[in-house]
């Protein structure tokens, strides 16, 4: 028996400074596997210091909440961190397999097609004592871009690689149900040691790159 079952609730807006942000402000509302998604990002957050380039309209930007229980076969303790990452980046990483494209995982949680990165994330973990409580992953993935800004060095969308357009709330139906398949891969032993493998069979650093 899987460990959830609930259609994830998808939530679009038409303007939001950043998705994490905006699920922040309706935490306590929302369920597991909420997604809120926006049209247009005005103020998108990669890691660190870094901005993210999405024309309004033209790409998937949305957070996605996932909570984790007390006890049971869910619970996460805060050294698990890494099987979140496991989960949003494979999740991108089949995803765009079913489109035909081979995609790495560039250390920790870019999406990278032949040398370009097409997707980033932004996670962020809430935690209660040494488990994690929420997790809030937010992710950029380029589906209908193609007028990239000078300073951007290796951009590349869906649309690039396959010639095609796309409806991105169709696309973001789809790439929900293969979040919910990566999560509930969390509720055995067996699931987080796939989760492992797979990630590791795909991740590459660049030279001079180090794990933090």
């Amino acid at each position: 028996m899987t460990p959830f079952k609930k259609k994830t609730e998808l939530i679009w807006l038409e303007s939001t400074d950043s998705t994490n942000a905006e699920l922040r402000r309706q935490l306590d509302r929302l369920d597991n596997l909420s997604v809120i998604a926006t049209v247009e990002q005005t103020a998108g957050r990669g890691q660190g210091s870094h901005t993210w380039y999405a024309s309004p309209g033209k790409n998937l930007t949305f957070s996605l909440l996932l909570r984790f229980p007390e006890s049971g076969p869910m619970y996460l303790e805060a050294s698990d961190a890494l099987l979140l990452t496991c989960v949003a980046s494979l999740s991108i990483r089949s995803y765009l397999e079913e489109k035909g494209i081979s995609a790495g995982i560039k250390w920790p949680n870019d999406i990278w097609v032949d040398g370009r990165k097409i997707c980033g994330m932004l996670i962020e973990n809430r935690l209660e004592g040494s488990r994690i409580k929420e997790s809030i992953i937010g992710i950029g993935l380029n589906i209908n871009e193609t007028g990239w800004p000078a300073e951007l060095p290796n951009p590349v969308s869906l649309t690039e690689l396959t010639g095609e357009q796309y409806d991105i709330r169709k696309e973001l139906e789809i790439l929900s149900k293969t979040i919910r398949r990566r999560y509930n891969q969390l509720g055995s032993p067996d699931g987080r040691t796939a989760l492992q493998e797979e990630f590791g069979k795909y991740m590459f650093r660049l030279d001079g790159e180090q794990q933090s």
